[in-house]
């Protein structure tokens, strides 16, 4: 019986098939490095393929991470991926990759206004995100460490009888995390596309999420980098949950500022713009 809470070496089938159902569990769940930036460019997208494509070329690239992180897992060559310095330096990097492809989006000379409660001021030029910078992120997302990265390089992978399969548990796994990458991407994305807007205030408003997303949920991870620079105590602070779900069995920082980019930023921001959109559309002859 395959125990994706806490796997151990059965057979390489049944090693790769837990690989493969933990991507499933990690693309499902909500993940500080995956979500808010999945989200961000599927909403950006304002289409159900885009929205796809989006999904699909995060995860793809995210699943050559996986694969070359766990070859490396095999040779015994992963123990830095579990130092702190490590880790703090992926939620910088990350963050800042975010916060600077908000910035590409919005095309302006000074700093975007991207307030909660505000869409960008008329004016401002917008532009569609590059079809790369999901890869892009997916790529430098993979590197966080956590408990899938425990189980994949601390259990799956050197399990594996020689070096051609050391990389196959990680490719598994990215391809688990690609099939709801894909399917999230096109929901959010046709959901946005099924918004009662004219064309170009759908491209406005679903960009403007896009890059209210990306900033606060780049400066949250970076905030959360700092922190554990300077007041490590915060930055570790958690609540157990008791759910035997990896991503769910504990609340922490990271999670709740997750909550934020999404569904209170990115979500709430595109609905309050939308409705604005509506009355603005109605209140004129």
């Amino acid at each position: 019986m395959i125990n994706l809470w806490n796997p151990s070496h059965v057979s390489v089938s049944v090693d790769l098939l837990t690989a493969f159902l933990l991507g499933i569990v990690h693309g499902v769940t909500p993940d500080e490095h995956t979500w808010p930036i999945t989200f961000a460019y599927a909403v950006g997208a304002y289409s159900t393929w885009r929205g796809m494509r989006a999904g699909l070329l995060f995860s793809a690239a995210f699943t050559l991470q996986r694969a070359i992180a766990s070859e490396l897992a095999w040779a015994g060559r992963s123990h830095f991926f579990q130092l702190r310095g490590f880790a703090i330096g992926v939620d910088l990097v990350v963050g800042a990759v975010m916060v600077l492809s908000a910035r590409f989006i919005v095309a302006c000379r000074t700093a975007p206004h991207l307030h909660i409660g505000r869409s960008i001021k008329v004016g401002q030029s917008l532009h569609d995100p590059r079809w790369w910078l999901p890869a892009l992120h997916g790529f430098i997302a993979g590197w966080g460490f956590g408990a899938f990265a425990a189980i994949l390089y601390g259990v799956l992978a050197p399990a594996m009888p020689n070096a051609w399969l050391g990389l196959a548990p990680g490719l598994a796994f990215g391809f688990g995390t690609m099939v709801t990458q894909v399917v999230i991407g096109g929901l959010v994305g046709a959901w946005a596309a099924r918004a009662r807007l004219t064309p170009d205030n759908l491209r406005q408003i679903a960009l403007t999420s896009a890059a209210r997303t990306l900033t606060w949920g780049g400066a949250g991870l970076m905030l959360v980098g700092v922190l554990a620079i300077i007041a490590p105590q915060w930055a570790d602070l958690h609540w157990v949950t008791g759910l035997h779900i990896h991503n769910l069995h504990t609340i922490n920082l990271p999670m709740i500022l997750l909550i934020i980019a999404i569904f209170v930023v990115g979500l709430g921001g595109f609905l309050r713009d939308a409705r604005a959109s509506a009355r603005r559309a109605a209140s004129m002859p």
